[in-house]
């Protein structure tokens, strides 16, 4: 199926989305910031350029767009047009996640994950709630945390 919209408009609708300091990780890290947390943002060092490092606990955030990373959840569902491109795409940044927590974990550092869905649509968490979990993590040794939407 061909594109509904010329090439110009589709590289402008593309150039708009965000790779860092998206609304969601926005909001992560400014409830963080007010709970006193302290951390640097993308630090290039690291495998998979976590969205905030805590050196002080050694540990890393991401913040994951269900779309972009393949959760299996209310947020994501597989474009119907070029089915084998996006297939290809979103399994490329599973595994490339996948490996960067294998070589942050390796690496002596701590990996949590905010889902999207934690943060917004039908199923989505309180902020405080979230901020919470986050905070308990970050002062406990546990070495992975997973925030998702309430049913995923």
């Amino acid at each position: 199926m061909a594109d509904t919209v010329p090439p110009h408009v589709r590289t402008r609708i593309m150039s708009r989305i965000r790779g860092k300091d998206t609304l969601p990780e926005l909001l992560v890290r400014k409830a963080l910031h007010a709970a006193g947390f302290r951390y640097r943002l993308h630090d290039r060092a690291l495998p998979g350029r976590p969205d905030m490092v805590f050196p002080k606990y050694s540990a890393v955030v991401f913040i994951h767009g269900c779309f972009w990373h393949g959760h299996d959840c209310h947020l994501f569902r597989m474009p119907s047009t070029r089915t084998e491109f996006w297939q290809t795409k979103i399994m490329g940044n599973v595994a490339r996640d996948q490996q960067a927590i294998i070589r942050l974990r390796e690496s002596g550092w701590r990996v949590g994950t905010v889902w999207g869905c934690a943060l917004k649509g039908r199923e989505k968490l309180q902020l405080n709630d979230i901020t919470a979990a986050l905070a308990i993590w970050l002062r406990s040794d546990l070495s992975e945390l997973e925030i998702k939407g309430a049913s995923a």
